[in-house]
Parts: structure tokens; C-alpha cells; sequence
């Protein structure tokens, strides 16, 4: 629905003008780690769209981290849900200097200077609230974002809120019985689909681009995938390398 959204726009081509830094543009978690400060420092300066991922905490907070458990970037072994805000931002991710950040400390740093593709990762049964808690955060803010999820229930609760930004389904698959349900997720009047590269082409989402519906591939780590993921979609979810930020369809080593 292109009326959506705190910036007038007549179409989503801001989406798909730019390929986009997965979780920012890190360095594999060498020295730059996924999700954090550094990394959408970088992805700034490099001009990229980011992408990043919101996980629930138990104070009713939205902040940003991909693993629902703490052990991977943290070194905790323990779901991100039982932990507080406040608890969680005083973790160092990777052992650096970075540490987990909440939504408004994102929205803070980017500040329109890129747009955001926000990714809403549910556990089910254990999100009531978190739909409005991501929209209480955003609520304000004047840059280019779109939110997704893999999640049908979020993806209903946002519509249901009158979300005002552009939302998208995240997917995957390649059965009947997948892509059927994809479509169902879609008649939920969504805006675009972030598709796994890996399953592209496929009929379902050959038509929706067909149809205009925008159309993003992830995860991209070559200049060779991105070539061949510019013919099945309209832009490219990357990490690893460096594509050029100027245009789609164009890869650099």
C-alpha cells in the first residue's frame, strides 16, 4: 500500500534502489559483528540499505539481535525473552566494544541517513506485545523503513494496528504446500517479499514480480550469486563482499 508510511511516496522503488547490508555491513564477525553500532556505521558510510533484526524482551522492548538465544553472540546461554532491556544493552556483542542496542538507540544512529529493512523475529507464544512495542519505537521517526517477518501472527497483529510502514513477507521454500502458504501470508495485503535465493525461481514469486510486487533475495555472498540473483529479483540482501552501492544489477568483488 503506497500510502502508508510518515514520508509521502507514490511506489516502493526506494526498496530496491540500493543493494542491503545483511544484519549491517560486518565483517563475518572477524572485528565488525553482526547487528551492532560498527556495523550500521559502516553500512552509512558505504550507502547501503540496512537490514537488521528485532527480537522481544521481557520488559516489553524491541532491540536488536538476530538468535533468540544469548550463546552465539554473547556468550550466555540463555533466551533473549527473559531478559530486560536495560539487561541486555549492557552486553558486549563478540567480546568488542559494541554492545546489544534497543530500537530507538537504531533509529537514533541511522536517522533517515539510509532506509531500514527491519526484520520482526516472533517466538511464538511468547509475543503479545510485541508488535505495538516496535510501533510505539517508531512512532516519529522520518526515514525510509519497511518491516518483515517470517511470522504470519506479527505480520497480522501489524496490519491489524494500521501499521503505517510497508510490510513484507521474509520466506522460503519450494513445495506446493510452502508456497501456498506464502500466498495466504501475502493476502494479507503485504508490500514485498525478502525470498531465499536458494529457492528462487519458483512460480509464486515469479508472479508476484510479474504483478509489480517487489521482490528482494537473501543471502547474497558473491559478485557471481549477485548476477544471478538480479535476474530473479529486483534487489539483493548481501553479505560478505561489496556490491556496488549505485544501482541493482551491478556487483563488485
Amino acid at each position: 500500500n503506497p500510502e502508508r508510511g510518515y514520508l509521502p511516496m507514490t511506489s516502493l522503488s526506494w526498496l530496491t534502489a540500493r543493494p542491503i547490508a545483511h544484519r549491517g555491513l560486518h565483517d563475518l564477525t572477524r572485528n565488525i559483528w553482526e547487528n551492532t553500532a560498527s556495523a550500521f556505521s559502516a553500512a552509512i558510510a558505504g550507502n547501503y540499505t540496512i537490514e537488521c533484526d528485532l527480537q522481544y524482551t521481557a520488559d516489553d522492548r524491541a532491540v536488536v539481535i538476530h538468535d533468540h538465544n544469548l550463546l552465539r553472540l554473547c556468550g550466555i546461554d540463555s533466551d533473549i525473552r527473559d531478559w530486560t532491556s536495560t539487561e541486555l544493552t549492557k552486553l558486549s556483542v563478540g567480546g568488542t566494544a559494541d554492545k546489544v542496542l534497543c530500537l530507538p538507540e537504531l533509529l537514533r544512529l541511522v536517522n533517515g541517513a539510509v532506509p531500514l529493512l527491519v526484520e520482526l523475529k516472533g517466538s511464538r507464544g511468547r509475543d503479545a506485545g510485541f508488535s505495538e512495542a516496535v510501533l510505539r519505537a517508531l512512532a516519529g521517526y522520518r526515514g525510509r523503513l519497511a518491516l518483515m517477518s517470517f511470522d504470519r501472527w506479527l505480520l497480522s497483529e501489524l496490519r491489524d494496528l494500521a501499521c503505517p510502514w510497508p510490510l513484507g513477507l521474509t520466506a522460503e521454500g519450494q513445495t506446493q504446500e510452502e508456497l501456498a502458504a506464502h500466498a495466504a501470508t501475502m493476502a494479507l495485503g503485504l508490500d514485498f517479499i525478502s525470498y531465499c535465493s536458494e529457492h528462487l525461481p519458483n512460480p509464486f514469486v515469479t508472479g508476484l514480480r510479474a504483478a509489480g510486487v517487489p521482490v528482494i533475495a537473501w543471502t547474497i555472498r558473491t559478485a557471481k550469486e549477485a548476477r544471478l540473483a538480479y535476474e530473479k529479483a529486483d534487489q539483493i540482501t548481501f553479505a560478505g563482499f561489496r556490491p556496488s552501492p549505485g544501482s541493482a544489477g551491478k556487483a563488485e568483488d
